[in-house]
């Protein structure tokens, strides 16, 4: 099973994590990504959106550690489901739906 957190209770970005939590950072980081992907299509040079892109990411660690301490239980269960079936959505809807019910989407 996949782990969800570290040692220090921090959650682990792993592609299972984002998957999961994909809803939740459309909808409560999408300002950030905009200006990130902004930023990129004015200018190709990966330096000039490096503060955009710390924003980007600070916004979605911070919303996985939130919805870590929220809905543990039901993020660990959809997790492990998304992991054991390589992020196919389809498999895991049961425990999509304690996840969402657990942390509505707001």
């Amino acid at each position: 099973m996949a782990n969800v957190a570290d040692a220090a209770g921090e959650p682990i970005p792993t592609s299972s994590v984002l998957m999961a939590a994909a809803k939740h950072i459309e909808i409560n980081c999408m300002p950030e990504n905009v200006e990130f992907l902004k930023c990129k299509k004015k200018d190709p040079n990966p330096e000039k959106c490096l503060d955009k892109g710390r924003q980007a990411t600070r916004c979605a660690l911070g919303l996985l550690k939130d919805l870590y301490q929220r809905c543990k239980e039901p993020m660990e269960g959809y997790v492990g489901c998304m992991y054991y079936h390589t992020n196919e959505f389809d498999l895991c809807r049961k425990q999509q739906q304690a996840f969402e019910k657990a942390c509505p989407l707001e």
